[in-house]
């Protein structure tokens, strides 16, 4: 390379350094580690300063070196705005890929540095010993895993998703805008901007976390929206619309202005990204496309192509709006081409060409038998799955599940999470329960609820339960060894496990041949337990296995050695309804069975309560108290 270009080339690299520290303060989910990077890289100017002064010609072997070096420095600049302009709920989500992409940056400049050749190179000793030492800083940041909270940021996401009262979280909600400085309306328009952004960046793909996401985004802003007074943007004015019902029911609610079509002027009810960023009703924008026009109607910019991009967050508001008000929930009109909608789009609007095409590369991904493709092809489908009927038959047709279950076997935990999580979301799809099985699924989701990681057990019970639900299937099930497993996890699993296997034991224990299976795998004592323990807040569940493993022999005789009858006649004096119902009708089955249990029950003072109950109770309340109070009074 000549010597002016050369210098002009180390010129660039200086600029590059520039720009990036220009880039600005960083949220707190990454700015340790922008700030790491973005130090580090500014270390080196000097040495290109240095470079760019030779009075001899770059070597050819140095000039591959500073190449590399370019090529790093783009990488590292994208990284960076990214973590500046991204979404902070996305990169929350994505923390640990944004984490791994961090680490690619350091191990790849400190292999681009390791190939610097100093002897032809005209470089300071000063200049040197700085290089090395970002060099040694470099490959500790390289070695360095830093798992620390990488998965409770999706975790806490995916409560407060699923979670429908959502004052039991409100606490989180308020901690996650802390966290992620979404604390006024206005961060959070720049929030949903970003989002969308995020979308159009993937060339037009939706990224299967948005609806995630875009569900949690809501929760915030009607949390700050309840808080702010920034009562000047018309944002704030959207997210009071959505919070709840215009106050004067005699005329029909404004439509807010960002939920309406900019073509027909009309609420979208399938709104779509073009290539400029704009929204329009999917129906409006083909319409315009398919007539020719190449061009965004509403800024006239040239529309470099014409994909459509779902805008989730927009439509999850539009829905939100609705329900609030009242009005029937908006409902894709369908496929429309030229004007002439399909009559089978109407009556099930299914997926679009990019999502099914989407869908179609994730499962060829899950063919490619590379480890790191597979587990994000996996997680990916795990979310689609968990989205819609119309996903869970997508996902089904293009052979995913054989493939999702071989990855069942892998001792990748994370991969395995994604795997049994996305057979979960698949298998509320009744048509999809028998190809499950079929696929040989049981016997690897009992070995994960063996000894998977409590994410995946948890999800590898509610998998069973799922699954179990057909009658057949429980005697598959429970021959395959899970029952003692679930119990495991009743004993020793989070609540939310706990929660699992209960519902997964209660749905096995309805087949006869599976409650001695459950009673000799100790479950009966992990019942009482929570009974007792109150603060789980788990007495239906228990009391209801309970109810079912009474109706067995080897049932009655475990729930008596248990000594529960202290507990089931407190439950009778204080319980719920239905707490009262189930445990009347455990302990009728106990004193039918062996009048034992009668003298125990008279001791416990239970004739006043069960006086109670059989005029207060439940119809099958009533007549569990009536025939334990035939026993007692006959005693």
């Amino acid at each position: 390379m000549e010597e002016s270009g050369a210098q002009a080339f180390i010129q660039s690299l200086i600029d590059a350094v520039n720009k990036i520290s220009s880039i600005g303060e960083y949220g707190k989910m990454n700015k340790k580690d922008c700030i790491h990077l973005t130090r580090r890289l500014k270390l080196l100017v000097p040495l290109f300063e240095e470079v760019r002064d030779m009075k001899q010609p770059l070597a050819a072997e140095a000039l591959i070196c500073f190449e590399a070096l370019a090529s790093v420095l783009k990488d590292a600049k994208h990284l960076l705005q990214d973590c500046h302009d991204g979404s902070r709920l996305y990169l929350a989500l994505e923390k640990e890929s944004t984490g791994h992409r961090f680490q690619g940056v350091a191990a790849a400049l400190a292999h681009a540095l390791d190939g610097l050749p100093y002897g032809l190179v005209e470089v300071s000793d000063e200049v040197r010993e700085q290089v090395e030492l970002v060099q040694c800083q470099l490959k500790r940041a390289k070695e360095m895993v830093n798992v620390q909270d990488c998965h409770l940021y999706e975790d806490r996401m995916m409560t407060l998703a699923n979670e429908v009262e959502m004052d039991k979280h409100h606490a989180l909600l308020e901690q996650l805008a802390e966290d992620l400085e979404l604390k006024t309306m206005s961060d959070l328009k720049q929030e949903s901007q970003a989002l969308q952004n995020t979308i159009m960046e993937k060339g037009g793909t939706a990224d299967d976390s948005l609806e995630l996401i875009s569900c949690v985004l809501r929760k915030l802003e009607k949390v700050v929206a309840s808080d702010s007074l920034e009562a000047d943007t018309p944002y704030l004015e959207m997210a009071r619309l959505t919070i709840g019902p215009s106050a004067d029911k005699s005329s029909p609610p404004l439509i807010p202005d960002d939920f309406r079509c900019p073509i027909s002027l009309e609420l979208m009810k399938d709104p779509v990204i073009v290539a400029t960023g704009q929204t329009y009703e999917r129906v409006c924008i083909q319409k315009w496309l398919d007539a020719g026009h190449r061009t965004c109607p509403k800024t006239q910019q040239i529309l470099p192509h014409s994909v459509l991009t779902p805008n989730y967050v927009l439509r999850s508001l539009i829905a939100q709006w609705c329900e609030a008000n009242d009005l029937e929930l908006p409902k894709k009109i369908g496929c429309s081409h030229g004007g002439k909608s399909s009559g089978a789009c109407i009556e099930n609007p299914g997926l679009s060409v990019g999502e099914r095409s989407t869908v179609e590369i994730l499962v060829q991904k899950l063919r490619t038998g590379q480890l790191d493709i597979q587990r994000a092809a996996a997680g990916e489908l795990r979310l689609l799955a968990k989205r819609s009927i119309e996903n869970r038959r997508c996902i089904a047709e293009a052979g995913a599940i054989p493939l999702l279950v071989g990855l069942l076997s892998t001792r990748d935990p994370r991969t395995q999470e994604h795997a049994v999580t996305a057979l979960l979301n698949l298998s509320i799809n009744d048509n999809n329960k028998g190809q499950i099985v079929l696929a040989g699924a049981i016997d690897p989701i009992v070995e994960i609820l063996k000894s998977g990681s409590m994410e995946a057990r948890e999800n590898a019970a509610a998998t069973l339960f799922s699954l179990s639900v057909v009658d057949e299937n429980k005697v598959t099930i429970g021959a395959s060894g899970a029952i003692a497993f679930l119990v495991d996890l009743l004993r020793d699993g989070t609540l939310r496990g706990k929660k699992d296997a209960a519902t997964a034991l209660f749905n096995l224990s309805i087949y006869q041949g599976n409650k001695p299976r459950a009673v000799r795998a100790g479950v009966v004592p992990e019942l009482i337990n929570l009974l007792l323990d109150r603060s789980t807040g788990m007495i239906d569940e228990a009391l209801a296995i309970l109810a079912i493993l009474a109706t067995h022999q080897e049932g009655r005789v475990a729930i008596g050695q248990a000594e529960a009858i202290p507990v089931l006649v407190d439950l009778i004096k204080s319980g719920s309804p239905r707490n009262k119902e189930n445990a009347a009708a455990v302990l009728l089955a106990l004193i039918n069975n062996d009048h034992a249990h009668l003298a125990t029950t008279c001791q416990l003072h239970a004739i006043e309560p069960l006086t109670e109950l059989a005029h207060t109770g439940t119809p099958r309340a009533r007549r569990k108290a009536n025939a334990l109070l035939d026993y007692l009074i006959e005693q």
